[in-house]
């Protein structure tokens, strides 16, 4: 099983964010379906209001679980994330994506 956390930096703005999210919602009953997905969930900052928090109100960070990296390579060759690709192409600046495993197992 690995984890991916990918984080979307969006365009400046509340708007643009909210687009991104919007095509989420979207796909998000496909992505679940899809074989090896075990979680899918779009997340954003929480306003805590605390010293420590870094935080990046530009960015929708994509908090997934899959069963193995060719489930995760499948899944973004889909039709639905080929097409949630372009929806959100003029939202996005950038996708940074880390791929992790349980470090103590």
């Amino acid at each position: 099983m690995i984890t991916v956390i990918a984080e979307i930096r969006t365009r400046p703005g509340v708007h643009h964010r909210q687009a991104v999210l919007d095509a989420f919602a979207k796909i998000i009953p496909t992505v679940l379906e899809e074989e090896g997905c075990f979680g899918y969930a779009p997340l954003i900052d929480h306003n805590a209001q605390v010293a420590f928090q870094t935080t990046a109100p530009d960015s929708v960070f994509m908090l997934e679980k899959w069963e193995s990296v060719a489930h995760l390579e499948a899944h973004l060759q889909t039709q639905h994330m080929k097409a949630h690709s372009v929806t959100v192409k003029d939202d996005v600046l950038d996708v940074h994506i880390h791929i992790l495993e349980d470090a103590i197992k």
